[in-house]
């Protein structure tokens, strides 16, 4: 869907909502760099909702998925009872809404607005690294809780890896990937592969919400997480499909605008610096560390090239494709696991000191 009276499809959606109270006005909020939808509703008694709208994908897993996120929102505890939208219910069921219209199949799913505080900066310094460390772990020790009493979710790393390959045995997937079929179906192999070897099935299985960026999210004056929203790449699986973004947070080139996926954020000492803040709280282990190269394999294969047309606008696609066979795929093996092994003293045969990097004052 790609013309669209959008606001007519809202509106149709709250309709099936609540009938009694009419909209006065549907303001676009959504990000300007993704294919996502995302609405600011005033109704006429000047009360607000959010409404977000996709077209991508299968609507069954759309209602799962914000099932999921509403039980996550409601059950996790204090501190973070509120860092959470909360959707909007109907005959106590998360309110979803499908619109099918000749090729068009959209759905619609309301939130309450979600309050927001202070952004981080877009460089950290080193206190701003460490303190945001200890405030994530804290938070995956939270969502791991919760995980043990949500929904069950469909989404798993290796069948979204197998959708990739029965994708590229396709004639439009060969099309769509023509020169690359054989180099992907080699990294899907690579990837499922060392899924098996690391044992990942026995990881801390918890909500992640992957995409964390400084716009996602904000903090407390102290800078305790206050309130995360945009929800697009969540699901349930390991902790250490967040790791990439924390290092992009954390990284010397800070925030910016126009963007790629390099690996080189999982290097700097700056991260090192952020594990070792994250590791005192909620220890991580040999293998989960092994794994940042593979989670990392896993977001180009999957967000990138299976689904970066829908995720971003053509533009970024375009450029985050290309840059995926030119610099993503090329600079995997750059990852060094025992730079951070021996860094966090997970190794047992590490037994000499260490210097600690710091922060340069540029």
């Amino acid at each position: 869907m790609r013309i669209k009276n959008y606001p007519a499809i809202i509106e149709k959606a709250w309709a099936g909502f609540d009938d009694s109270i009419s909209i006065k006005l549907v303001e676009d909020i959504s990000a300007k760099v993704s294919t996502n939808h995302v609405f600011r509703v005033t109704l006429d008694n000047d009360d607000i909702v959010i409404a977000k709208l996709s077209y991508f994908g299968k609507y069954e897993h759309f209602k799962e998925d914000h099932r999921i996120i509403h039980a996550v929102s409601n059950n996790l505890l204090y501190p973070f009872e509120n860092v959470l939208a909360k959707s909007l219910l109907k005959n106590n069921q998360v309110y979803t809404y499908r619109y099918q219209e000749d090729f068009l199949d959209t759905w619609v799913v309301f939130y309450n607005p979600i309050r927001a505080m202070n952004r981080m900066p877009k460089r950290l310094d080193e206190d701003n690294i460490r303190k945001l460390g200890r405030e994530m772990a804290k938070f995956h020790q939270a969502c791991y809780r919760v995980g043990k009493s949500i929904p069950k979710s469909s989404k798993k790393l290796r069948t979204d890896i197998q959708q990739l390959l029965d994708i590229l045995d396709t004639e439009a997937g060969q099309y769509e990937h023509r020169m690359h079929v054989e180099f992907l179906r080699e990294q899907c192999d690579i990837f499922l592969k060392n899924v098996q070897k690391l044992n990942v099935i026995s990881f801390d299985m918890m909500p992640v919400f992957v995409d964390w960026n400084i716009g996602n999210f904000s903090v407390t004056e102290d800078q305790h997480l206050f309130s995360r929203w945009d929800y697009d790449w969540f699901r349930v699986s390991s902790r250490i499909l967040d790791f990439y973004f924390f290092s992009r947070v954390v990284s010397n080139v800070g925030d910016r605008t126009v963007f790629s996926y390099l690996i080189t954020p999982l290097m700097e000492d700056r991260f090192m610096i952020f594990l070792e803040e994250y590791h005192k709280v909620y220890p991580l282990s040999e293998n989960e560390v092994r794994f940042m190269k593979e989670a990392y394999r896993f977001f180009i294969l999957n967000y990138v090239i299976k689904y970066g047309k829908y995720f971003f606008h053509r533009t970024y696609s375009t450029k985050l494709q290309r840059e995926a066979y030119e610099l993503y795929f090329p600079s995997i093996d750059t990852f060094d696991a025992d730079k951070i092994l021996k860094f966090l003293n997970i190794t047992p045969e590490i037994k000499e000191s260490k210097k600690k990097p710091s922060l340069d004052k540029s």
